[in-house]
């Protein structure tokens, strides 16, 4: 991993769970890691706490909204004047709402849309237009879900268009590979998948849902940590230069 050290990373959705998780994992690699969140004063409480750790790398907070196209592309160009380079990019945002397809409402479909596939997209697009100039090994990891492989079972239909989502998240990165591919890039691209992960995602779903608790989907000790998914990402980023890890499904053992 030391290869890393030094180098820099965007993460997206970076103020809480798995995105958090991941900043402080990639510095103490010894990377400039970017974290973007559009709440500031949880990213910068968190570089706050990563700045009083032994770490050799850092923690630079920028707030985006990554619904808004301007806030991502500022955020790029914010990385290539004070960096002039970027060699990861981990899109770990993403958001989901109580709404059935035949039912739900048309703005929750616009919102994760928004954050979940086109944020995704742009962001892709923009990292690697950054790491291709430098030449150099790049890594992109993007943030899929277990219900983008097979539908939750689960009685919770709210959950579908967020489904559809993360099935999209998987079709864009494999198409995003290919065009990659076609210009000889040393860009690498991967995919997690994860299962459910004790994080505020769940939080923000069930609030839709007044007779629904978090405890009800966390109920078993054994579910996945954020920590979990962070050591995939890692596992990712230590492959050799010759290897690309495409696809990395995780799950807790008690998932169905």
């Amino acid at each position: 991993m030391a290869h890393w050290k030094g180098k820099v990373a965007l993460v997206t959705g970076a103020s809480s769970g798995i995105g958090a998780g991941v900043c402080g994992a990639l510095v103490k690699l010894g990377m400039v890691v970017v974290g973007c969140a559009r709440r500031p004063d949880r990213i910068n409480s968190l570089c706050k706490k990563i700045a009083t750790e032994t770490v050799s790398g850092k923690l630079v907070g920028v707030k985006c909204d990554l619904t808004q196209e301007n806030d991502i592309l500022e955020t790029f160009d914010y990385i290539k004047r004070k960096y002039n380079r970027l060699d990861v990019c981990i899109n770990s945002a993403g958001l989901s709402h109580d709404s059935p397809l035949l039912s739900g409402s048309t703005e929750y479909f616009r919102n994760m849309l928004e954050t979940n596939i086109l944020a995704l997209t742009v962001c892709n697009r923009e990292a690697f237009k950054l790491m291709h100039e430098t030449k150099e090994m790049g890594q992109i990891i993007n943030m899929s879900s277990l219900s983008g492989h097979v539908l939750p079972n689960t009685t919770w239909t709210g959950v579908h268009f967020y489904c559809g989502t993360k099935f999209m998240v998987r079709a864009l990165t494999e198409c995003i590979r290919k065009e990659i591919k076609a210009q000889k890039s040393l860009v690498r691209v991967a995919c997690v998948s994860p299962g459910a992960v004790r994080t505020e995602f769940y939080d923000n779903y069930l609030k839709d849902d007044p007779n629904l608790k978090t405890s009800d989907v966390f109920s078993d000790v054994r579910t996945l940590q954020p920590e979990n998914i962070v050591d995939c990402i890692l596992y990712i980023l230590n492959a050799p230069p010759h290897v690309e890890i495409h696809d990395i499904i995780i799950r807790s053992i008690i998932d169905p």
